[in-house]
């Protein structure tokens, strides 16, 4: 306000000045009314802002007035709160004197009728403790009575038997008589004879003897002696002869099995999309088939590795398909892998077929050619079982050939001597007995089921079918070339790690990887939980390092996922 007035006064000076029409004096003029323009409006926002200042600073003493009466309630209710706080203690003292006191009437009151319960008991076992003697003395009078009776009858047994024996002896003492007569009557008759014949009863007989023993001693050992003769003369030379031709006859490749496969890639830019994002296809793979997926700096090619060869095969043709097909996730590689899993069945029953038809064998149950099937990727020592049973059969044959025996009924029994292994993985015990009681289970003749369940002498072999299947068979396991030791060894190795694992409750699915040095249990979310999947897996590493003998160290992981689905319709 004071500058306002300032400017005022400065403008009536200037009122004095020049005339009304000098050009100077009129812009000059503007200017300054401007001036006083923005002066004035400045004014009055300076008085406004008083005004707000004054409304704020009594507000702020209303607040603060406010503040002091709820500060002043504030410790009003405290001093109330305060106030029941301490009415609300002495009640519940008072309160917990009056429970005390209950309490200890009732114990009293319990203890006085524990011990009449007490007296009560006591005095009824007392009761029964004397009708229990009581009942005793009756037992023991009846007893006695019983031990009278029994030594009446005794009494009377032993007078019925000194009279039997009196009869008996009367009895003995005619017999005796009897057959004095009757030895005096034979010597009588013996010294008759002798007088007709000129020799004693032991003479003639003597003699007798060594006539009848020196005559068929001469004959056995004429007999003995042509037949070791012609034994040593033909047996061996027969023998070796039908092996050697049966053998020789038969032409089958050297086994070269291997736990390892190799897929070849249009480019190495497919590696990557087999890897997947974060490795979760790889992970994907592995998980769903049991393969373990090798991808090194080997130019357009991955290793499949897996000691059972029927899920090697299908996890390779699972990947091929993946491969061609271009579109590769996880839920692509669950589709593909039951697309080859069917495919892979069906190549074994065509392997059956085959096999079958190579054989000779016509006439067989459905049940039995899908078994014989499952045996075109199980090898036994590194030998290919169907191969194996189809070599077995020509061999058998050709021996049976060779002595004038029924050979289509022996290729049967060898071609099915190892049929017991398709289920040895499902069904405990030894192949032979599993293999004859399937085929007795499909109606195969008798000698056929002899044949299989003695190959390996678990039954002692009784008919001729037997003996020359186990002839067969040792032929062609034991040719060079047909088997390797240390591929079985390391393959039962595996086999029994899973089965270790697939043992435990809970447990889905079971995959040995990395040639041994790691097993994958895949768990069932509802069954295990967080901590039974720790057991799990330290219950199944002890067992491993119990029973198992291997090299190096085995790591055991259990898996354990949860999967939830649902479909937008």
């Amino acid at each position: 306000m004071a500058l306002g007035a300032r400017a005022l006064r400065r403008i009536g000076t200037v009122s004095t000045a020049p005339a009304v029409d000098d050009p100077a004096f009129v812009a000059e003029k503007d200017r300054q009314e401007q001036s006083l323009a923005a002066l004035r409006t400045a004014a009055d926002e300076a008085s406004s802002s008083v005004d707000t200042a004054k409304s704020a600073a009594a507000s702020a003493r209303a607040d603060a007035a406010a503040a002091k009466a709820e500060a002043s309630a504030a410790r009003a209710e405290a001093q109330r709160v305060l106030d029941a706080a301490r009415a609300e203690a002495d009640t519940v003292l008072d309160r917990a004197h009056r429970q005390a006191e209950t309490d200890a009437e009732q114990v009293r009151a319990a203890a006085r009728r524990s011990g009449e319960r007490e007296i009560s008991l006591l005095a009824s076992t007392t009761r029964e403790q004397a009708a229990e003697v009581e009942r005793r003395a009756q037992r023991m009078d009846e007893r006695e009575r019983l031990h009278t009776e029994e030594v009446e009858r005794l009494a009377e047994r032993e007078r019925r038997l000194t009279a039997a024996a009196a009869e008996l002896a009367a009895r003995e003492a005619g017999l005796v008589t009897r057959e004095a007569a009757l030895a005096e009557a034979e010597e009588q008759q013996k010294r008759e004879l002798e007088r007709i014949a000129g020799l004693t009863a032991d003479a003639a007989r003597v003699e007798l003897v060594d006539a009848i023993e020196g005559q068929a001693k001469r004959e056995a050992a004429i007999l003995v002696r042509d037949i070791e003769a012609d034994a040593r003369n033909t047996a061996d030379q027969r023998a070796r002869h039908i092996v050697v031709d049966a053998i020789q006859r038969v032409a089958s490749e050297q086994t070269a099995e291997s736990v390892v496969s190799v897929l070849h890639l249009p480019g190495d830019e497919m590696k990557g999309r087999i890897i997947g994002r974060e490795g979760r296809n790889i992970r994907a793979f592995e998980s769903v088939t049991g393969v373990n997926l090798i991808i090194d700096d080997t130019p357009e090619a991955v290793l499949l590795s897996c000691f059972d060869p029927v899920r090697r095969e299908i996890g390779r043709l699972t990947l091929e398909k993946l491969v061609l097909d271009g579109r590769i996730h996880p839920h692509r590689i669950e589709e593909v892998f039951e697309t080859a899993k069917h495919e892979v069945e069906r190549l074994c029953q065509r392997a059956a077929e085959d096999a079958l038809v190579e054989v000779g064998i016509t006439e067989i149950h459905p049940e039995m050619v899908s078994l014989l099937g499952r045996l075109r990727y199980r090898t036994s020592y590194g030998q290919n079982v169907l191969k194996h049973l189809v070599e077995t059969a020509h061999i058998a044959g050709i021996m049976a050939a060779e002595l004038r025996l029924d050979a289509p009924t022996i290729k049967r029994c060898a071609f099915l001597h190892d049929i017991g292994k398709a289920l040895t993985h499902e069904v405990e015990g030894s192949h032979a007995l599993i293999g004859a009681d399937l085929a007795r289970k499909y109606g195969e003749a008798e000698e056929v089921v002899h044949a299989i369940e003695a190959h390996h002498n678990e039954v002692q072999p009784q008919t001729i079918e037997a003996v020359l299947t186990q002839a067969s068979d040792a032929c062609s396991g034991g040719r060079p070339g047909a088997r390797r030791e240390s591929l079985e060894a390391y393959v039962k190795r595996l086999e029994r790690i899973e089965e270790i694992a697939a043992g435990k409750s809970g447990v889905e699915k079971v995959f040995a990887m990395q040639a041994g040095r790691e097993i994958r249990v895949m768990v069932k979310p509802d069954d295990v939980d967080e901590i039974g999947a720790a057991v799990l897996a330290r219950d199944v590493a002890k067992q491993i390092e119990e029973e198992l003998t291997y090299p190096g160290q085995i790591r055991v992981t259990v898996v354990r996922e949860s999967r939830v689905t649902e479909i937008a319709r």
